[in-house]
């Protein structure tokens, strides 16, 4: 197997899987890491049955996962449940993966406007009884939060994975390039913005942002389109 393409990076599917499993067939990697919004109708394993077994599969979430209690419960309750990358660095094919989910919301946290809750208890005890008592909105459960992301920063990892996008691309956000560099990332990959390009951010860290349905190697490179 050639070594560029022992994992795999998919863009957001948008409930069109068809490209990550053609890719996963044709490459044969040891892993295969999605980068959110899947827009799942039925539990992630119906949509990717097909290369379950085939090569390993991990993901974040994204934006639109959180959309409805059915899309969430598909992806989180999932039988791919225990292969969330979020907040954790996990070895994968022998590199330090670290995974970042969800998107900033002005609610919560807008970089690079200080945030507006530190953190989810934070947010809770600002709260009437009755929210507090009950489960967390998925909005919420879709943001950023501040501690979270700071906590994250003390691991070390090779690579990050995100939905959201560092400073290279003009909706990115700077802090995003700068979790990269205090944990000694080499490589940034992202989806959530449709766009594949390439480009090289401070301490020399790469990013590969990978559009919807597309699928990049460890290079960047790109191997299967929309």
């Amino acid at each position: 197997m050639n070594q560029q393409n022992r994992i795999l990076f998919a863009g957001d599917p948008h409930g069109n899987f068809k490209p990550l499993i053609a890719a996963a067939h044709k490459y044969r990697p040891e892993a295969i890491i999605l980068l959110g919004d899947y827009d799942l109708d039925v539990p992630l394993e119906s949509c990717l049955k097909e290369i379950d077994g085939v090569t390993e599969i991990w993901w974040i979430a994204g934006n639109h996962d959180f959309e409805s209690p059915a899309k969430y419960n598909n992806l989180f309750n999932s039988a791919f449940s225990h292969r969330d990358l979020h907040l954790k660095v996990t070895e994968i094919a022998g590199l330090r993966v670290a995974g970042l989910s969800g998107v900033f919301l002005g609610r919560v946290w807008y970089p690079p406007q200080q945030p507006k809750w530190l953190g989810k208890q934070h947010y809770l005890h600002n709260q009437s009884a009755s929210v507090q008592s009950s489960e967390m909105a998925l909005k919420y459960k879709s943001a950023i939060w501040h501690d979270e992301f700071e906590a994250l920063k003390a691991l070390k990892a090779d690579i990050l994975v995100s939905h959201e996008a560092p400073g290279s691309h003009r909706h990115g956000f700077k802090v995003i390039g700068e979790l990269a560099a205090a944990m000694g990332v080499k490589h940034i990959f992202h989806g959530h913005l449709h766009e594949n390009y390439a480009s090289i951010i401070r301490n020399n860290i790469k990013v590969s942002g990978v559009a919807n349905g597309a699928v990049t190697d460890l290079f960047g490179n790109m191997l299967s389109e929309k």
